[in-house]
């Protein structure tokens, strides 16, 4: 604890006698108790006058001045901020956030900026939960306007989150530093006193000092600069929009830009370090593009006059979405022409294509509360989609959809998953929201409420909700009556085109000649955890539907089963087709079971047609046996999306104990003609964990035939593959993948050419530009021998592209030579060589690698302390590190080893709900070798007789 403004325990001569109302911002204020004001009375004593981790709703900020000088010699700064205050309540306390400052002074003045008192205010801190307090003798009046003025400093901090140090090294071997910001969610009090709630939105006014060798970015464009004595120079920004205190930033730096002008007048600037400018220009012209699109989508305007997007070389997350300043992680913006691969220009296309979805989705209208972030995660995920597929249609953006909702599957399915809107109240449950669930399953369920209300309906229902919470805050239901056209009576008095709140119920749209509710419907999918499983059964001319909540480590028959289904219920919608109709058929499932006429001749049925719904489907009877002949017969009578659903659904019921594991195998047996990248990703993938699995468990017999079953059956895909970058981006994704695996199984052909190309490398002093799809094949195979590891570490070291150096980073960290991997891991700690936002990264590929595995688990548990200093605990770096070293125990031995060290850390990990995703899935994983690998050897043993 810090004592400010001489100690914690302020001595002053006014006695207050009424507490803070305890009002949320949400909530009208409550009354006060008189306040006597000027009564001196000696050696009163204050105490912390608020004791919730959320702010009082009683004085909301309106507009801060801001002014910073960092000095990036001493790598520290000082500020002053003037905040102006509405009270809605007398008092006398003024309660906002601030982490790690130093508040020098503090003053309050009134409209005409004078001061209300004479004497030094007092300041108090609650560290626990990251608040400052400032007491005013005078009382603050309801009704009236104030100004809050302090004045602070702090060191820039070392880690990834508040206004941080951020350094990069030239190709001449010398460090630069530079200084970042990144607040959300609840760091924007790390870098100054702030009222630090999505819902406190404000004006800023912002002013940096900086020296002329250096820039300032902030929010908005610098309206003037001024030449101060020292020779110092002081940016002065434009006045921001009406913003959450997340969406702030500023950067120092002495970066170079290229930039761009949008049809629409708005000015889009990259900015990289300088000797990585070249590596902005793909960066530039996706931002303009995609930015125009979604001014057109949306109908509404980008409100700013520019938009920066920033590389920045210490970044913890992918990208964040600040408003006009967008900063990114180098990987997810600079693409290298020569080294980056057709997954790599993908990528940097999904991330801005996110951020920019997020500057209406987020930061036009931002949740009322951290509850909510998929409101802002969801919609940016899904945006993606439908952004670069209408932009970037040859990047077949389309594909990864299925495995969008697959990952947010997999997280569902455990008991461990959450609702889409959870209660998250303290810093590190909000950092914890920011998952699997707010952003795979939000994307999931928009795309299925698309595409049950029409691509139009849909479209018209967002844009009402931008244009109706503009600059403002919102909530799940909001959203619905938006999309449903009600609105209050106030607004439908006011002439809004829209049904009144208390008509929604008859406001229904038909589908499938039934009445719906939207509210209902919804609620159904975003304020319960998990996933439904429809059980399709055909009763003669009848299917019968039956819907169960679906979870991977429970059968029907243990007895934990009924306790784990009661109270869930969803609406789904449904959707089929049959053998004898082209159709899509439609169906509302809203009770535990339903039926429908599709004629007593229809022979397969295939439901959930491209998976547009978020359920798993699961055929009675002889359902998957006329699915798996139909593949064998005619696999293109159902489109890619379906092939690929059926793969995933059966491969996931037979984790879940619900179809036999040789039944799923068996459907995949019709890949040797499938020409879609996709499906057959999806099979590959699945007998591809199966080998890793086996081999890391050190299970001979299972290990020998899946290998040879694996290079026999793709042998002719594998020998059609060219070791170059020719193709669309799914067959150059499909080859890379492949590549991948057919050496890690240690196929000869596949080895002799990696080797051949890796010499070809080696002999040229590390400056040949290998074909990019390939280059982390070719290394992998490279960095198991004593040259060529050390010859790749050196290459790593120098390398000024990213994307390339992660390639190089995953090759060193397959070494077989547990010392190669140690020292990879202590670098890693040190930070120089490797950067410390790539240690959760490296630490999940030593895991992965079964030489690794438990030196990777080891590393965790014995720096663990160390693990959460750098990122924050909640942080997704630290959930990475806890799943990804996890994910592939198998035993209940490696299970009590986690749950002991788990309990070992017990302050800390019972605030983390990642703790028990990782139990789940090690129990997962001890569940599937009990109940299929029997079954899988006996498949492989009669398919390779």
């Amino acid at each position: 604890m810090q004592d400010h403004i001489s100690t914690t325990m302020v001595w002053v001569r006014f006695l207050v006698l009424a507490l803070l109302p305890l009002a949320s911002p949400t909530q009208a204020p409550e009354t006060l108790n008189p306040i006597m004001q000027q009564s001196p009375l000696d050696e009163v004593r204050l105490s912390f006058p608020w004791s919730r981790l959320r702010l009082p709703g009683y004085i909301v900020p309106l507009h801060y001045h801001l002014l910073l000088h960092p000095n990036l010699t001493t790598l520290s700064y000082t500020g002053t901020v003037r905040i102006e205050l509405q009270v809605k309540n007398n008092t006398n306390w003024v309660v906002l956030h601030s982490k790690k400052l130093q508040i020098t002074s503090a003053t309050v003045l009134d409209q005409n900026l004078d001061h209300l008192s004479d004497q030094v205010l007092p300041v108090l801190h609650n560290p626990l939960h990251e608040q400052t307090a400032i007491f005013s003798p005078k009382v603050l009046s309801s009704g009236k306007r104030y100004f809050l003025f302090l004045e602070f400093g702090a060191e820039l901090v070392e880690g990834f989150y508040g206004f941080y140090k951020s350094t990069y090294r030239t190709s001449t071997g010398e460090t630069r530093i530079l200084a970042s910001t990144h607040f959300e969610p609840t760091s924007a009090r790390m870098a100054f006193p702030c009222f630090d709630e999505p819902i406190f939105k404000a004006n800023y006014t912002i002013s940096i000092r900086r020296s002329p060798a250096h820039i300032a970015l902030s929010n908005m464009p610098i309206e003037k600069t001024l030449l101060l004595d020292d020779g110092i120079l002081e940016d002065h920004f434009a006045v921001s929009v009406r913003m959450s205190s997340y969406l702030v930033a500023f950067i120092v730096c002495d970066f170079r830009s290229v930039s761009a002008t949008t049809s629409t007048g708005v000015k889009v600037s990259v900015y990289a370090a300088p000797e990585k400018w070249q590596q902005t220009h793909y960066a530039l012209k996706a931002a303009v593009k995609l930015l125009e699109f979604y001014e057109e989508y949306f109908n509404i305007k980008y409100p700013l006059p520019k938009q920066d997007l920033v590389a920045i070389p210490d970044f913890q997350s992918g990208a964040m979405e600040n408003w006009g300043l967008i900063t990114f992680r180098e990987t997810s913006l600079l693409y290298d022409p020569v080294t980056s691969s057709a997954s790599d220009r993908l990528w940097v296309t999904m991330v801005i294509a996110h951020e920019l979805a997020h500057q209406w989705f987020g930061n036009l209208v931002t949740m009322e509360w951290w509850n909510d972030i998929w409101l802002n995660e969801g919609f940016a995920r899904y945006m993606e989609t439908i952004s670069v597929e209408a932009t970037y249609p040859e990047l077949r953006v389309e594909d990864y959809l299925l495995n969008t909702c697959f990952a947010a599957i997999g997280r569902d399915s455990l008991n461990s998953s959450r609702a889409i809107s959870s209660a998250a109240e303290s810093p590190t449950q909000i950092k914890e929201m920011f998952d699997t669930v707010s952003y795979n399953k939000g994307a999931c369920v928009l795309h299925m409420l698309r595409h049950f209300m029409t691509d139009k309906v849909f479209q018209s229902g967002i844009v009402r909700y931008l244009r109706r919470y503009k600059y403002g805050n919102a909530r799940n239901q909001d959203l619905w009556d938006s999309l449903a056209n009600t609105c209050s009576e106030e607004d439908f008095k006011s002439g809004e085109h829209c049904y009144m709140g208390r008509q929604a119920a008859k406001n229904a749209y038909l589908y499938a000649g039934e009445h719906l509710d939207l509210t209902t419907m919804m609620n159904t999918w975003t304020l319960q955890k998990g996933v439904p499983l429809v059980t399709v059964t055909r009763q003669g001319s009848r299917l019968l539907f039956t819907q169960e909540r679906f979870l991977r480590t429970t059968h029907p028959s243990d007895p934990a089963w009924p306790s784990l289904q009661k109270g869930y219920l969803w609406h789904i919608p449904l959707t089929y087709r049959i053998d004898n109709s082209s159709s899509i058929h439609r169906h509302l499932l809203t009770t535990p079971t339903d039926s429908v006429e599709v004629g007593a001749k229809s022979g397969w049925v295939k439901v959930n047609v491209d998976m547009a719904g978020y359920y798993l489907v699961h055929y009675h009877g002889s359902g998957w046996d006329q699915l798996t002949q139909l593949l064998k017969n005619n696999h293109t009578a159902l489109s890619f999306m379906d092939r690929t659903h059926l793969i995933h659904n059966a491969f996931q019921l037979s984790t879940a104990g619900r179809l036999s594991l040789d039944k799923a195998l068996d459907l995949i047996g019709y890949l040797r003609s499938e020409s879609h990248t996709v499906p057959l990703l999806e099979g590959l993938a699945y007998l591809e964990a199966f080998y890793k699995m086996v081999e890391r468990m050190d299970i001979p017999d299972v290990t020998h035939n899946l290998r040879t079953y694996i290079l026999s059956y793709f042998r002719d895909l594998i020998d059609r593959q060219t070791w170059s970058d020719k193709g669309s981006v799914s067959e150059r994704r499909l080859r890379s993948e492949l590549l991948t695996l057919t050496c890690h199984l240690g196929d000869p052909p596949c080895l002799e050419q990696a080797k051949h190309r890796f010499k070809h490398w080696l002999d040229s002093n590390s400056t040949l530009s290998l074909p990019a799809d390939v280059t982390e094949t070719v290394y992998t195979v490279g960095a198991q021998e004593q040259r060529g590891w050390e010859a790749l570490l050196h290459a790593y070291t120098h390398c000024l592209s990213e994307t390339h150096k992660y390639k190089m980073l995953s090759a060193l960290a397959s070494s077989k030579d547990t010392n190669k991997l140690h020292r990879l891991l202590e670098l890693g700690l040190v930070g120089e060589v490797i950067r410390s936002q790539d240690l959760d990264s490296l630490i999940v590929m030593v895991a992965r690698n079964p030489k690794g595995h438990n030196l990777a688990w080891g590393y965790i548990q014995k720096y663990w302390s160390t693990l959460v200093d750098k990122f924050q605990l909640g942080s997704f770096s630290i959930r990475n590190i806890i799943i990804g070293t996890t994910a592939h125990f198998s035993s209940t031995k490696e299970l009590c080893e986690v749950r002991v060290f788990f309990e070992k850390i017990h302050e800390q990990g019972s605030k983390l709900k990642v703790t028990q995703i990782a139990m789940d899935n090690i129990q997962k994983n001890i569940i599937w070798l009990e109940r299929n690998l029997g079954t899988l050897r006996s498949w492989l043993e009669q398919h390779m007789a």
